[in-house]
């Protein structure tokens, strides 16, 4: 068996799914595990400067180069999804015939290419699959093999012709707060690459502007029999803020570098809500023109109902990285010079979420991501092509 399949199985049947309820660091101990597993496996390679950062749960190692060369670095993170995790077992079917594929027999799970006609792309290769009951676990397990693997293959290689290659391992990215802890000090590198979920040849390295805002609303809460000229229900000013808002604008009507609000959270009483949105934008300037647009709709409510019954909570979660990355534009370059030595066709559109490391470029550090040969689509209906997934490593 190739060593990045015996890795990626390795990986795939830990179960490290994160949890947005735990205070902990990771929010599971699951990750601490692979994480521990992966500083071993870097050790055992040779690599220097091997730590495990009890800080922040991130493994970060360094495969020595020419001091003279430019550093860059590679990302991935150990978590998975917040679906079923426990006693995962990877199917590996060979030769794919463009039918439907048996996940499991025993509970007639399939993956029809009906619900999924993308399947016939894959016709002739091999893919690895779940058994239908839990998540499989390729975002981004398999953005890790990739780059233990791709280590392997420099280690060959006359390392004085290249730079110094750092490579980190972190957590509960799934969730949005491993990131948030990345100490780019640690992490002395011109740019990195994050490697995640998505099609072959896909590169990705404009991320949103993110923001979100909490809102609380405190209503009058009076006997409905005499509530008249009294009652002020709360849960109504929240659909007001609601209906205030662009209704194009929201996640389900837009794509590419449109921009959008996301009602997130909406909990409450006749007496008091409690209501949260994010707001996102490529474009900085509408980014900021968003934040002062949903404030304004606040503040004409409380002048309205003569009083402050409204405040709120906003503030800036990360930037697009993409506005950093053009000022300096060697990450991109040698992505794209790099896919098409191989013979991809570098696929580049605006990256509708935010970075794996999205605060090290505010520090300084330049992060994009070059998306791995994974294809995700529902959590226990993982597809990972093993000739196309190989791709990123050569």
């Amino acid at each position: 068996m190739k060593a990045i399949l015996k890795d990626f199985l390795t990986y795939a049947k830990m179960n490290t799914r994160s949890d947005a309820t735990s205070q902990t660091i990771p929010t599971t101990q699951g990750q601490v595990e692979l994480a521990l597993l992966l500083k071993d496996q870097l050790i055992e390679m040779g690599l220097a400067d091997v730590a495990y950062y009890e800080k922040n749960s991130f493994v970060i190692g360094r495969l020595p180069g020419n001091p003279e060369k430019t550093a860059i670095g590679f990302i991935a993170h150990v978590d998975t999804a917040d679906f079923e995790a426990e006693n995962i077992q990877p199917q590996i079917h060979e030769n794919y015939d463009g039918k439907d594929v048996c996940l499991n027999k025993e509970k007639a799970i399939y993956m029809t290419t009906a619900e999924f006609p993308n399947l016939k792309d894959y016709v002739g290769e091999t893919l690895i699959t779940t058994d239908g009951t839990t998540l499989l676990g390729a975002d981004d397990k398999a953005g890790i093999a990739e780059i233990i693997d791709a280590l392997r293959i420099l280690q060959t290689m006359d390392a004085h012709k290249r730079g110094d290659v750092w490579v980190a391992f972190g957590p509960d990215e799934e969730i949005g707060t491993g990131a948030d802890r990345f100490d780019a000090a640690d992490f002395p590198v011109a740019f990195a690459y994050t490697m995640d979920s998505g099609r072959v040849g896909h590169m990705e390295y404009e991320t949103f502007n993110a923001a979100r805002i909490d809102i609380t609303i405190d209503g009058t809460s009076v006997h409905p029999g005499t509530a008249y000229g009294r009652l002020v229900n709360a849960l109504k000013i929240a659909h007001q803020i609601d209906d205030a808002l662009p209704a194009e604008e929201v996640p389900e009507r837009t794509r590419g570098y449109e921009g959008f609000y996301l009602l997130h959270n909406l909990t409450g009483h006749i007496g008091r809500a409690e209501v949260s949105y994010i707001i996102r934008d490529h474009d900085h300037t509408l980014f900021e023109q968003r934040k002062a647009d949903i404030v304004g709709i606040i503040d004409e409510l409380n002048t309205a109902y003569g009083q402050e019954r409204i405040t709120y909570t906003l503030y800036d979660q990360y930037y697009n990285m993409g506005d950093l990355i053009k000022k300096d534009p060697r990450s991109i370059e040698a992505a794209r010079a790099g896919m098409q030595a191989i013979g991809v066709t570098p696929i580049e559109a605006p990256f509708r979420a935010g970075p794996t490391a999205r605060k090290s470029p505010i520090k300084g550090s330049q992060h994009r991501t070059y998306l791995s040969a994974v294809k995700t689509s529902m959590a226990s209906m993982n597809l990972l092509p093993w000739k196309r997934w190989k791709k990123p490593v050569i």
